[in-house]
């Protein structure tokens, strides 16, 4: 670590000072053009994706989370085209903290259609960081699987006197589900202003598996025709624009980015219903400073996000007696032919609003010690409504969520200290305080006696929530030589639920499969009694290095969550919720949230060894990954649910010149190891080959490669339940016991051209 060496301890107290005047804080670090007085201590996991990785993968897919698949201990869990959620170390979605350019971005969604990395295009990525299982106090909070930091492009300025205009077009083609589209980006700046425009598009069909998974015929009533190897509700489109004005002077950098996503639909392959639009529009702005006693950074952000869902293209839309017509006059108008007639689909509808803002400093104290203290705050609203359709949804509107509330306002210490260049430790505090509410809500009918009974007791039972979180993490590094070091820590984490988890409150058929976070074809209910988790965690990294030759680097993990929010069969006067639904193994069932605890452990292994350096055939270097997790319900005894296999990767690399090549191995075990609760399916293992190329030369890059270049067949074993086409909202209107299959083999090519 390197510390300004003439800072007092006394300049402390004028920190606390400042940051008074400020109510959070959050881990924003300097962009290059200012000095930065002090580097965080490396954390145990913490890797950065490499520039390389991020523009191979940029051209292979248009899901930022697809550009952590090289990371160990990374998986994804199959969503919409955009849209996949990543997990580390067995847990996911809400239990990461995953920051886009300093904003904590929610998502407002029932299925979690609109995760935070869905809100960036790859085109817009430069820098990814990811902290496995123990991240600092100063970037955790409200998690406790880990965090991911995504940053787009830190703003570019022109020598004193110039002016700097410059721009990247970039042009793609994917094979596999006719995927095409494209990026631009432009800057106009001088040595004091930067203005910059990065916007990208990107459209897809439906692609196709290895081979026929499912009887050829009309993916629903009144749909089209869907081929036996084609799967159903997977296209998308997907549009970003992002504008960016930043200002600089001396050591001070001021930057407002304003963002605008429309995506008009995104077909969700294991969900019952369709993404038919997301429009967000996002407003940052930053400072970043140095002082002469350390660097002060501040960010306030807002987004706010209208977001529907309905059936596309291959799910049924008309549900009535014909179920493949509308009814005479369309949509029915009295409660009679509401109750008894035709629904056109089923409209669903979620409006967020998430403000935030944060403040942190960092103090070097000494040439030993640097403080980093700060807080943050945000404030989320959210409202979910389904508008009546006809049948059994009239003739009120349904309130699945009203006035939602979940405000979050945090402060944190954290203390670095280079004891000796062999000894480094890290100890961290933060409270976080979330407050919760929700308004009254109400049923689609009052003559429904589940939605009267249950909307009563809803509303009249006591809503809000506090929770008090504490955060404590100690860690530490020992690096005796060049060749070795062990990294190791303790961390006591915590979550508190999400709205959905808490606040959804109907248990009729319909309702309850509409809150699925899990992509498991089951359905939801949530729970007022609902506690926070907490999660301890126990890891350690072993690192043995040959020089610049060879690098192996073993991470054992053990993490025991205590009030773990699982799900356990729901039990109620309704009929979803009887003796049958106790008992069945192989259909869809019903589920609560619930408190329970679980264990979860493994390891990443990682190494390379490069093979050949500065030969007259280039450089090659043999690199590869295992990951093992293994996660249990220690209430139950059950398996958790979504927790992937041995899986590894050996990949060999090879650079010549302007050249450069990857042909990478990919090997998953058979998953046998599922959650009994949920009948989450099985599926078997496989192998699969990528190739990827690409070539630079002056302005231009072109990319290329294959992706299952085998053409192997596979069901992806965090895909979930195949949701695809047919009948989706009726409870056996689509057969348990299909997974989600694996994109079939896909050629695609990329070309950026720099301006």
């Amino acid at each position: 670590m390197h510390y300004l060496r003439s800072i007092r301890r006394t300049h402390l107290a004028n920190l606390i000072l400042a940051l008074s005047c400020g109510s959070a804080i959050a881990a924003d670090s300097l962009v290059p053009t200012i000095q930065v007085t002090a580097e965080p201590l490396p954390e145990m996991g913490e890797r950065q994706v490499a520039e390389s990785e991020i523009e191979r993968f940029q051209a292979a897919s248009s899901d930022s989370a697809s550009l952590l698949r090289g990371i160990p201990g990374v998986t994804l869990q199959t969503g919409g085209g955009v849209s996949a959620l990543p997990g580390i170390r067995g847990l996911a979605d809400d239990r990461l903290r995953i920051k886009v350019d300093g904003m904590d971005l929610i998502s407002a969604c029932g299925n979690h259609m609109n995760p935070p990395l869905s809100y960036i295009d790859p085109s817009n990525v430069e820098t990814i960081q990811v902290f496995a299982g123990i991240a600092p106090v100063s970037l955790g909070g409200d998690s406790i699987g880990g965090t991911i930091t995504v940053e787009s492009p830190a703003p570019k300025f022109a020598k004193a006197g110039e002016t700097l205009h410059e721009g990247e077009l970039g042009l793609f083609y994917r094979s596999n589900g006719n995927e095409r589209g494209g990026n631009l980006e432009l800057t106009l700046a001088n040595g004091t202003a930067s203005l910059s425009y990065r916007g990208a598009t990107v459209s897809a069909d439906n692609y196709h598996a290895g081979e026929d998974f499912k009887p050829v015929g009309p993916a629903a009533a009144g749909r089209g025709w869907l081929d036996g190897d084609e799967v159903g509700s997977s296209m998308y489109e997907s549009n970003n624009h992002a504008l960016s004005l930043a200002l600089r002077n001396e050591n001070h950098l001021l930057e407002l980015k304003a963002g605008v996503q429309d995506i008009p639909y995104q077909g969700w392959v294991n969900q019952r219903m369709d993404m038919t639009g997301n429009d967000s529009t996002q407003l940052n702005l930053s400072y970043q400073g140095n002082f002469g006693w350390g660097d002060l950074s501040a960010r306030a952000y807002s987004e706010r996000t209208r977001h529907a869902m309905q059936f596309y293209d291959d799910k049924l839309f008309w549900y009535g007696p014909n179920m493949s017509a509308p009814a005479t006059d369309g949509i029915p108008h009295d409660p009679v032919a509401g109750m008894n007639g035709y629904a056109a689909g089923m409209p669903m509808d979620t409006e967020g609003d998430n403000r935030g803002f944060t403040l942190r400093g960092d103090l070097a104290l000494d040439a030993r010690n640097l403080l980093r203290v700060g807080g943050e705050m945000q404030r989320y609203r959210l409202d979910d409504w389904w508008e009546p359709s006809g049948k059994g949804m009239w003739p009120n509107t349904f309130w699945n969520i009203r006035d939602g509330q979940r405000d979050r306002l945090a402060l944190f210490g954290e203390w670095e200290a280079e004891w000796s260049p062999r000894w480094q430790t890290q100890l961290g505090l933060r409270h976080e305080t979330v407050e919760m509410d929700a308004g009254e809500v109400q049923g689609y009918n009052t003559m429904s006696a589940e939605y009267a009974a249950e909307s009563a007791a809803f509303n009249a039972a006591d809503r809000g929530r506090t929770d008090h979180n504490l955060d404590v993490t100690a860690l530490a590094r020992f690096t005796p030589s060049e060749d070795y070091s062990i990294e190791f820590g303790l961390a006591r984490k915590n979550r508190s639920p999400n709205l959905y988890e808490r606040y959804t409150w109907s248990t009729g058929g319909m309702a309850m499969r509409m809150i699925n976070l899990a992509g498991d074809g089951n359905g939801y209910v949530g729970n007022l009694d609902l506690e926070p988790e907490t999660a301890h965690t126990l890891s350690a990294a072993f690192e043995w290095r040959g020089g610049d030759r060879w690098q192996v680097r073993l991470a054992p993990y053990f993490t025991q969550v205590d009030d773990y929010i699982d799900a356990r069969r729901c039990e109620s006067a309704n009929t979803n919720c009887g003796p049958m639904n106790q008992t069945a193994q192989d259909a869809y069932v019903y589920l609560q949230f619930v408190n329970q605890d679980a264990r979860l452990y493994g390891f990443d292994l990682s190494a390379s060894y490069a093979l050949a350096s500065d030969s007259e055939y280039g450089d090659f270097t043999l690199s590869g990954l295992i990951n093992q997790v293994r996660g249990e319900n220690r209430t139950t005894g059950d398996d958790l649910y979504n927790i992937m296999p041995l899986n590894g990767k050996i990949a060999l690399e090879h650079e010549l010149g302007g050249w450069s090549n990857t042909l990478e191995l990919e090997l998953v075990d058979d998953k046998t190891d599922t959650s009994a609760v949920r009948n989450e399916m099985e599926t078997a293992g496989y192998g699969l080959v990528h190739w990827r190329g690409s070539y630079e030369w002056d302005q231009i890059r072109i990319d290329f490669g294959v992706e299952n270049l085998l053409d192997r067949f596979y069901n992806h074993p965090l895909g979930g339940a195949y949701m695809g086409q047919g009948k989706t909202m009726s409870g056996t209107g689509v057969a348990w016991g299909v997974p989600v299959p694996g994109k079939g083999r896909s050629i695609y090519a990329a070309v950026n051209m720099n301006f």
